[in-house]
C-alpha cells in the first residue's frame, strides 16, 4: 500500500524492518533510491539473498519491539483520544515511558547499532 510508505518520504536515510506482506520489487527499489533500506523476511518461493548479520538479528527482534508498543498502549495507556488540552497530551506522552520503567517484566532489546557510512549497498 503506497499510503503506508508515503510516511517514509520525509526520512532522509536509514533502515526499515517490515513484514513479508509489504514486499514489492518496485517499492523496494524506490525506497532504496531515496536512501532507505527495506529489511524483510523472505516469502515462499523467493530466492535466498545475503543479508548482514545485524539485520537478521534485528529482524528476529521485531516481535519484542511490537510487544513494547503493546505494553505502552494497553498497560501504560499511551493512546488516549480525548485530550482536552495540550498540557494533558504532553503529560500523558511523558508519563507512559515513565510508567514503563516500573513494569516488572520489561522485554529487552539489543543495543542500537549505527553504521558510520551513509552509503547503502545493494546485496
Amino acid at each position: 500500500d503506497k499510503r503506508v510508505w508515503s510516511v517514509f518520504t520525509k526520512v532522509p536515510y536509514g533502515k526499515v524492518f517490515a513484514d513479508r506482506g509489504y514486499i514489492k520489487q518496485e517499492l523496494f527499489e524506490s525506497l532504496f533510491d531515496r536512501g532507505i533500506h527495506l529489511v524483510h523476511g523472505l516469502k515462499a518461493k523467493m530466492k535466498n539473498k545475503l543479508m548482514p548479520i545485524w539485520d537478521k538479528i534485528m529482524l528476529r527482534k521485531r516481535y519484542i519491539i511490537e510487544c513494547i508498543n503493546e505494553l505502552l498502549k494497553n498497560k501504560a495507556e499511551l493512546v488516549h483520544s480525548r485530550h482536552r488540552s495540550i498540557h494533558n497530551f504532553i503529560m500523558n506522552l511523558c508519563s507512559a515511558p515513565a510508567a514503563y520503567c516500573f513494569f516488572d517484566n520489561e522485554p529487552n532489546v539489543l543495543p542500537v547499532y549505527v553504521e558510520n557510512t551513509r552509503q547503502l549497498q545493494l546485496f
